[in-house]
This record gives C-alpha cells, structure tokens and sequence, in this order.
C-alpha cells in the first residue's frame, strides 16, 4: 500500500523543530540522536501510542480521528495554516470530487469594473496555486501587466520565483519567494491531484536552486495582511500595507488590496506611480471587448 510521503515528512519536520525544553519536558540524557522530539514525546503530548504516532509519521494508511489530529497538531505547535495543511494531507478530497471536471478559472464579469473602481490603489485576484486572474491598473504598474504574458504563464509565485525584474523589484526578494513557495506548498496539500500545480511545481523545481530547496522545507503558509518593500524602476523606493480577502462564493480566489505605508516616502512614491500609471487615452469599448474575445480564445479550454 502507498504511503503517504509528504505527510511524513511534514510531521518529521514540524517535530524536529521542537525542544523537549520549549515543550515542557524533562531533558533526558545530554546526547540525543535526532534534532527535536523523539516520535514517544510527541506521542505522548497528544495522547496516543508510540506505535499508532509512528505508523501515522511513516506515511500508513490509517484515518485519525479530527481529535487526534488536534492534539498532535496542538503537541507539534502548529499554526493555523499549518493545521490545516495536517487535515489535508491526512484526509485528502473525496475521490468523487478530484474526477469531477475541471474548469477554467475565471473571475465574474462584474469583478473588472470593481477592480478598476480602485482608483488609489493596487488590486488583483489570485485564483488556485497563484494564478493571476483580474488586476487593474496600478497593480500592473506596481508589478508587471500579467495580461501581456502567455496563458500559463499569468502566475505570481513562477513570476516572483523566476523573472529577474521581480528579485529587483522586491527589496525582501528570498523572503518573499519563500513564503509564496509555502503558500504553494498549502495549495498543493488542499488539491492533491491539480495537474496544474503539479506542473507548476515541476517547472519550478528544474528552474530554481532556490525553490527546490524551500520546496523540501515542507513550510506552509496562509496570508492574509503584511508589509512589503518595493524598489520601483520608475518611483524608487516604497512600501506597501496589503489585505487579503476571500471572494465570497469563490474559495479558491483571493483579491489583494494594496495601499501605501504611512510613511511620507511610501505615499509620494504612490502617487507618481499612480500618475505614471493613468492612461490618458483609455482603450475604446469596441476594442477592449475585441481584445477580451481574443484573450479568451487563447486561453485553454480547462484547468485543473
């Protein structure tokens, strides 16, 4: 029988970053053969066997109880995206629903004009594994116009990881190439079977030193709120307070809302680059519909 792979080792990472100090436990003997906790500590914490914790780490196939899960995800301190990476991969979509058929990922109509409402600020929706789906203006002038690129390459975790304009756009660039990389991870273990992500992962693995070694740190993380630091081509240096909203009806897409930080540099910087981003001859209707139709005649039929 198969085993579970990435739930092992997700559960050997997260215990060995632990101390039987930082756990409450008493240190036993000066020389231990692994970093963190030993498979009996956790099991002790959260109540169950040594055997029934190993056998769940080793990948078996057995189906813990949502109360077992807690409490070992309560032993092993984990987060909130961290638990809920742990019930993912250990109770995975029902077969039924991972054959249903795919569909194109898409925004409703009415989100464009929403989107383009935000006059002062930078707005885009991500769908499934980072997919780029709606941006208006100033968020393509911020970080690049994702319609310009090809279908499947509309992608911020594969743009940040692999264009050379984001590691200069970002002052933080490792970090925030990290933490989408974990942000990834958590979309992968929600959708075992996207052939999508799994596509995405493999390309970035060839690619990217970097990734391949974040990729195996099994990290996940959510995001819903933080500060980022720019340094634009065009306005210099700035920072930006971002919020994240789950689209009501859509689980699978999330619209980010970017403002400036307060600082003074911050909003003068925003304010040229939403100078320089007014377009003062905005694309008649006949045209934009036309190039709409065409967009959607290039795009794929289906995505996983």
């Amino acid at each position: 029988m198969a085993r579970n792979v990435d739930l092992s080792e997700f559960l050997r990472r997260c215990r060995a970053r632990i101390t039987p100090e930082s756990a409450g436990l008493p240190e036993r003997g000066a020389y231990r053969r692994v970093p963190g906790l030993r498979r009996e500590e956790v099991a002790q914490l959260a109540g169950v066997s040594t055997d029934y914790y190993t056998r769940l780490e080793q990948g078996r196939q057995i189906t813990p109880t949502p109360g077992v899960l807690e409490a070992i995800a309560a032993a092993l301190r984990m987060d909130d995206a961290e638990r809920a990476h742990l019930f993912d991969l250990v109770h995975p979509q029902p077969a039924a629903a991972r054959r249903s058929p795919p569909r194109v990922q898409k925004v409703r109509s009415g989100l464009y004009r929403f989107l383009d409402s935000f006059t002062n600020q930078a707005a885009f929706v991500l769908g499934r594994r980072g997919d780029v789906l709606a941006a208006n203006r100033l968020a393509k002038a911020l970080l690049t116009d994702f319609d310009a690129m090809p279908y499947r390459e509309r992608n911020l975790t594969r743009w940040i990881i692999l264009d050379p304009a984001a590691r200069e756009l970002y002052v933080d660039w490792e970090k925030i190439a990290s933490e989408m990389t974990a942000i990834l991870r958590l979309d992968a273990g929600r959708h075992p079977d996207d052939t999508r992500t799994a596509e995405l992962v493999g390309e970035l693995s060839m690619k990217s030193e970097h990734f391949r070694r974040w990729w195996a740190d099994h990290k996940v993380l959510d995001r819903s709120f933080g500060t980022k630091r720019f340094h634009h081509p065009v306005v210099g240096p700035l920072s930006i307070d971002y919020q994240a909203f789950t689209m009501p009806g859509e689980n699978d897409q999330t619209l980010f809302v970017y403002l400036p930080a307060a600082d003074q540099s911050s909003q003068d910087a925003w304010r040229l680059l939403a100078s320089w981003a007014a377009d003062p001859l905005p694309r008649p209707a006949a045209d934009q519909a036309a190039a709409d139709s065409a967009d959607r005649a290039h795009a794929p039929r289906s995505t996983s």
